[in-house]
Parts: C-alpha cells; sequence; structure tokens
C-alpha cells in the first residue's frame, strides 16, 4: 500500500510539475494583432516546373503587385535550395493574385564571387524612387564550408522590371569577416535580410551566430547603398532558434516577425514570433507575442490524408513576408514544405491581415 501511495505522489509531482512548466513556457503566449487576424487566401504563386521558397512583395508605380520569390527546377528542398535557387518576379494585379510569371531577376554567377550559387532569402523594397532587392549567396553549396560561407548582397532599380545593379563592385554588403564583431566567423554566415527606413538610416536586420547561438543582428548605414556597420550585439533575446525576420513600423513600434520553427520562444512548433521594439534596437522576448500559427488552424479544408509533405516536419508557414497598405501590415505571404492541396510542389501562400 506504501508503495502504491508512493507511486501516486510521484505521478502527481510530475503531473503538476509538467503543468507548471508549459505555464510557465506559456506565460507570454498571447497571440499577436497578425495572428489574431489571419484569413486564409490560398495560394498566390505555384509553378508546376519550380520548388517556391518565399515571396516578397511589393506594389509597383504600375499599381500592380510584385513578388519576388527564390526558386529552383528540381523537387527537392535541400540541397537544391543552396545549389540551384534564383530569384524570380511574379506580377498580379491583386495582393490576393494570381499571380503571373515575369522574368528572372538573378542568378548565380557561376564564377569566383561570393555569390557563385544560388541567389536566396529575396527581399524587396521600395524605397523612394528605387526598388532595392536584398538577397543571399553562397560560395559552395557543399557542407563545409556551407552553410559559414553565405553572405547578403544588394541589387537596386528604377523599375521591378529591371534592369537590376548591384551596388558597388559585385552586390556584396555584408559578410562575417570583421574580428570586432559579435558573428565573425558565423557558422552560418550572414542570412535572412529584411530593411527598414527609420530614425533617417537604414536598418538591416539579419540572422547570424554568436557565443550565444542563433540571433537576429542589426547594421546600419546612412546610404542605401551602405557601408553597413554591424552593431555591437545582437537585438534578439530569442530562447531558442529563430529564421526569416521580416520587420515593419507600426503604430509607433518597430515589429520583426521571425519563424519559431521549434517552438523556443512561443511554444507554438511551427508558429512564428512577432518582436516588438520601441528603438528598433532591442527586442525583449517579454513583450513578443504568437506571431501566426500552423496552416491548418487558418485553413478549413485541410485534411491530413490529402497534404503532400515535401519538406519539413509540421505544416508550418515560412519566409514570412508583409505587404504594407496605407500604412498597416495588409498582407502576409509565405511558403511551406507540406502542400495542403495535395500537389508535389511548394508553392507560396497568402493570408489577408483584417486589421
Amino acid at each position: 500500500m506504501k508503495a502504491r501511495n508512493f507511486t501516486r505522489l510521484i505521478v502527481c509531482v510530475l503531473i503538476i510539475s509538467i503543468n507548471s512548466s508549459i505555464s510557465a513556457q506559456n506565460s507570454f503566449h498571447q497571440l499577436s494583432f497578425i495572428a489574431k487576424n489571419l484569413e486564409w487566401k490560398g495560394v498566390a504563386v505555384e509553378d508546376e516546373d519550380y520548388t517556391l521558397w518565399g515571396a516578397s512583395p511589393v506594389i509597383g508605380d504600375d499599381g500592380k503587385v510584385h513578388l519576388f520569390l527564390a526558386r529552383w527546377p528540381e523537387k527537392n528542398v535541400d540541397p537544391a535550395w543552396r545549389k540551384s535557387s534564383e530569384i524570380a518576379h511574379y506580377v498580379a494585379d491583386h495582393p490576393e493574385g494570381p499571380f503571373e510569371f515575369s522574368d528572372v531577376v538573378l542568378k548565380g554567377t557561376g564564377r569566383d564571387t561570393w555569390d557563385r550559387f544560388a541567389p536566396h532569402n529575396p527581399e524587396i523594397r521600395k524605397i523612394g524612387k528605387k526598388y532595392v532587392l536584398l538577397y543571399i549567396g553562397n560560395t559552395d553549396y557543399h557542407q563545409p564550408p556551407h552553410p559559414a560561407n553565405q553572405s547578403i548582397g544588394m541589387a537596386i532599380a528604377a523599375s521591378p522590371y529591371g534592369p537590376w545593379k548591384k551596388v558597388g563592385k559585385d552586390g556584396l554588403i555584408l559578410n562575417t569577416e570583421d574580428a570586432s564583431k559579435w558573428n565573425y566567423k558565423s557558422g552560418n554566415g550572414i542570412v535572412n535580410p529584411s530593411l527598414l527606413v527609420f530614425n533617417n538610416r537604414y536598418y538591416l536586420y539579419f540572422k547570424s551566430m554568436g557565443p550565444s547561438g542563433l540571433k537576429y543582428g542589426l547594421a546600419i548605414a546612412e546610404d542605401i547603398e551602405g557601408p553597413y556597420v554591424i552593431q555591437d550585439k545582437p537585438v534578439t533575446a530569442n530562447n531558442g532558434t529563430l529564421e526569416d525576420g521580416v520587420v515593419f513600423y507600426y503604430n509607433d513600434s518597430v515589429y520583426l516577425l521571425t519563424t519559431d520553427n521549434h517552438g523556443h520562444n512561443t511554444g507554438v512548433v511551427g508558429g512564428g514570433t512577432l518582436w516588438k521594439s520601441q528603438d528598433g534596437i532591442t527586442f525583449d522576448i517579454k513583450d513578443a507575442s504568437v506571431g501566426y500559427l500552423r496552416l491548418p488552424e487558418y485553413y478549413d479544408g485541410y485534411d491530413p490524408e490529402k497534404v503532400v509533405k515535401i519538406y519539413g516536419s509540421a505544416p508550418k508557414l515560412e519566409r514570412p513576408k508583409i505587404l504594407m497598405m496605407d500604412g498597416k501590415p495588409a498582407y502576409l505571404y509565405g511558403p511551406s514544405g507540406w502542400n495542403v492541396y495535395g500537389d508535389e510542389r511548394t508553392v507560396c501562400y497568402v493570408f489577408k491581415i483584417n486589421l
């Protein structure tokens, strides 16, 4: 009897411990204004000949919506993304599509340059009369030296249709070769760029690795083409991994929307984290909220028997990108490794943000 009571006591202690851990983990995990107001609109871009990954939007002077995507012909995601990715341009009359292919913007040079292979992680911004395209590239897709050999570049055009000119000598604006910086010789290089004009300067956010793991960092420039100076420390106080950030300014705050693939920051595995800052330099986890949930939470027709699992372990949104309209976030775009409609290629989904 004593043994049985002792066993019951142990079980009760374990249950209380687990529940306390869960409560502590979820104590700040409120749904953000984005997560609470997302409306599923379906597929923005699909292409039976390409795997699609990421979709960065901008409204052009022609009134059309322009998406800049990473794509490659192979059906696999890895290693194709680091070997064969190119940046392509798609156009629609409406944010919800349908989007049609327009042109290829960037390919790997195939030469002895920092972006010999796989332009990837596209982000497009319209700043003044210029269209600014950020991207990453690598010198060798084999592991090693990849992923430590990834760097960030920039190209500029007067029109979303081009022609595009790489800034400076070869487009390179950020790498991890400065021994005085926190991310010197980062194990994953420097990736996931996102740009914001703030306080009359150019704030370039990026993911990189330092002594305390993967963090988001910030480089600031006085001119759009740089030089960009990496700040002394990371800007995010994240509990675990994060990536694919997009920055925007709304309601007197700077927001950084990142993925939370393992749920270390919000408790939602495969969700997103919405970070908030007043100065654009410090993003404290106590001010963070759930950026978005997984796809089945928004798509009423989700059928696990129909889904085709191309990449990843969960039906999650990746590479989130925001379209701003009238000063507020209006649409969210992103790909997934799971095709909820049962097709064999990845697609880019679109959500309306009803604010």
